[in-house]
């Protein structure tokens, strides 16, 4: 093949969904890639499945599969994804199941293997803080990063959706590369520039103007049109980087230098389960409106390691919130904040009290000598038992009639804490293999005319 088109239709678990449907309908893909796993939302997902067992993909997984299935038919381009989350065989078969619902059944192959609960050394120093992984609590997840090698089996299914787990995010690109072109797995400079492209692709919408616009400095024309970008990847690993002409947002020099420097700790040292990628070469050259080519990645032999995400109970936090308007906005938000402390007395001492507009990001010094009109409280309080949290909400809401004068539109809520740590496993203690799960035939939809439009 000369080029594949691959483009990005999530960057997270919460992104839209609309944007991904035009990029399918308009933009001739060959592959379509949804991001929609961190570190935390892996963790999520496998205490949501501990509650429910059927709980373990994603929770969105299937209003996506609604609104992609009759496009990804139409055009013919396959769906890979990291949505099944803590259950990727469950995730495939939802997949078979909501598309035939949708009337353009697919067929899915999941990718299982990246759980290793039963095999992670709980002794070993989280690197985070160099505690040992077993001292931080109730262990509920570990799931290491596979790479492009465990999906490139479920692509030579020939399955029109590829499902995983804790992948890697720009395994998610490369792997359909890899398929394409032939690439071999030690063809380190070449995967380099896979990943490099994979990486720019990953965040969908941060390719585009998302999370990029700040003006005046920055103008991103038609934000609330924002598209979603693809690559038109060549055999040699370099590529031009775009969106839909009509979409709203902008692909430049500035938009692809931001996402390739987002969460790179060493830009020569890049690691990925794939290869180990130096970014300092890289050039980002305009090419046309809103197109940028991408070159000059270089790569050195993967880790021996893969990276591990581990989940485990940190308690519960109680959250609570109050608005305050007026003149003595911020006096009366302090003063209700120092209530809610000492009316706890002590029981939550992990406990954070701030003036949302004031000092909220940037802490207590950042709003000296502003006085803002409106102001809002907030108390979180995090504890190993859900009663201790309880009570910060409910002395939050107690401020209504117990507090100073004037507070308003109260909130509150109390959820369980997963934390999340890092850790290391050995390569060859992850096995990974592919779960075919077929599309239900017996849904297919009849066969109709063409209407004049689609000629």
């Amino acid at each position: 093949m000369s080029r594949i088109r691959i483009g990005c239709g999530a960057g997270f678990a919460g992104d839209r969904i609309a944007p991904a449907v035009d990029l399918v309908r308009d933009g001739r893909l060959d592959y379509l890639a949804l991001e929609c796993l961190g570190e935390r939302t892996v963790a999520l997902a496998q205490a949501r499945r501990l509650r429910d067992p059927a709980g373990g993909a994603d929770p969105l997984l299937a209003k996506r599969v609604r609104a992609l299935a009759g496009p990804l038919a139409g055009t013919g381009t396959r769906l890979v994804t990291n949505a099944g989350a803590a259950d990727p065989e469950a995730a495939a078969r939802l997949v078979s199941r909501v598309s035939a619902e949708a009337g353009a059944p697919m067929d899915a192959a999941a990718v299982v293997g990246d759980d290793v609960l039963d095999r992670i050394d709980l002794a070993q120093p989280a690197w985070e803080d160099g505690k040992p992984l077993g001292e931080h609590g109730e262990i509920v997840s570990a799931n290491a990063y596979i790479g492009a090698e465990a999906l490139l089996p479920a692509l030579e299914t020939g399955a029109r959706a590829v499902v995983c787990g804790r992948a890697a995010d720009p395994s998610l690109f490369l792997a359909p590369m890899m398929h394409a072109f032939g690439w071999a797995d030690d063809d380190w400079d070449t995967l380099a520039r896979g990943t490099a492209v994979g990486h720019l692709l990953e965040c969908a919408g941060q390719l585009t103007g998302g999370y990029f616009a700040d003006p005046p400095y920055k103008t991103v024309p038609g934000l609330a049109r924002l598209g979603y970008p693809l690559g038109e990847v060549a055999p040699d690993g370099s590529a031009v980087v775009t969106k839909l002409p009509d979409a709203g947002g902008v692909v430049d020099a500035r938009t692809v230098a931001e996402q390739l420097a987002y969460e790179v700790t060493d830009p020569s040292a890049y690691l990925t389960p794939d290869v180990a990628a130096d970014f300092t070469a890289v050039r980002a050259d305009r090419v046309g409106p809103d197109r940028v080519e991408v070159r000059g990645a270089v790569g050195r032999p993967r880790p021996g390691t893969l990276k591990v995400s581990v989940g485990y109970r940190a308690g519960f936090r109680g959250e609570g919130e109050i608005g305050y308007a007026g003149r003595g906005a911020v006096a009366r938000a302090r003063l209700a904040g120092e209530v809610v402390r000492e009316r706890l007395g002590g029981a939550v001492p992990d406990l954070r009290v701030e003036v949302v507009g004031v000092d909220a990001m940037h802490g207590p010094q950042a709003g000296e000598g502003v006085e803002p009109y409106e102001c809002r409280l907030r108390v979180a309080g995090r504890a190993l038992d859900r009663e201790a949290a309880e009570a910060v909400a409910e002395e939050v809401d107690a401020l209504y009639t117990s507090g100073p004068a004037g507070g308003g539109g109260v909130r509150v809520r109390v959820e369980e804490v997963v934390g999340v740590l890092s850790a290391g496993i050995p390569r060859d203690a992850v096995e990974t293999r592919v779960v075919h799960v077929a599309a239900r035939a017996e849904e297919r939809p009849t066969e109709r005319p063409m209407d004049a439009e689609e000629g």
